[in-house]
């Protein structure tokens, strides 16, 4: 499959200088720069503009009774967000909630992604939790539910992308964190795959943190890693 696959630089961290300094390193070999649920909750919407111009994919994971949910997407659309993520888990009604919420925003809206089976979990770590069949056959579930209830997208494990496109097809947009240059720790990532391998699998978008924050070079790491995609 050929597609454009571009890379977002996670800026994994609760210190907006330190977040700012990432962005900047990174930022021009990058499409976007990912905020999570630490950096938000200790720094806010004043913390993501402070981070400086870069699109923003803002990882929060949304998961509660569709109410608060959508109060939740509600919140944080003042900030812009171009993409923000929410648990398929949460169910139809929790999905539905949330795409009428982020159309409240008209054009401007983010796109909603839902999240499928964490890359920290394996298939032992998902039966323990009562899920049977292991990753594969839960992200195709939770995937045909979010798609089917307003998601735009999902995040997915770059053991999944194939088999995601060849249910799904080209719509839907893939982001998929676990990527790991070859030779690069895995650390607590289960499920992971190079940028080249996972970008000629059928992904929109590679979320790649410690490779590059903890890199010498942040900028020269997020340079190879483009590189990789692009090749």
């Amino acid at each position: 499959m050929t597609r454009r696959c571009g890379l977002i630089a996670a800026l994994d961290t609760t210190d907006v200088g330190q977040a700012r300094r990432w962005a900047q390193a990174a930022g021009p070999h990058c499409g976007m720069v990912k905020l999570g649920l630490e950096f938000f909750l200790a720094n806010g919407a004043a913390g993501v503009a402070a981070v400086g111009e870069a699109p923003v994919f803002l990882d929060l994971k949304l998961h509660d009774i569709p109410n608060t949910v959508a109060g939740a997407v509600r919140a944080v659309l003042p900030v812009r967000p171009r993409m923000l993520t929410l648990h398929a888990s949460g169910g139809a009604a929790m999905l539905l909630a949330a795409r009428i919420a982020a159309d409240t925003a008209g054009a401007g809206r983010p796109l909603l992604l839902a999240v499928t089976v964490l890359t920290s979990l394996d298939a032992t770590a998902l039966s323990d939790t009562g899920v049977a069949g292991g990753p594969r056959q839960q992200v195709l579930r939770l995937a045909r539910l979010a798609l089917a209830n307003g998601a735009d997208g999902l995040v997915c494990s770059p053991l999944e992308i194939a088999v995601l496109r060849d249910a799904f097809g080209e719509t839907p947009v893939l982001v998929v964190p676990g990527i790991r240059p070859a030779g690069a720790a895995a650390d607590d990532q289960a499920r992971t795959m190079t940028p080249h391998a996972a970008a000629a699998a059928g992904a929109d978008w590679l979320v790649v943190g410690r490779p590059i924050t903890q890199a010498e070079n942040p900028a020269a790491a997020a340079a190879a890693i483009a590189a990789e995609i692009a090749a």
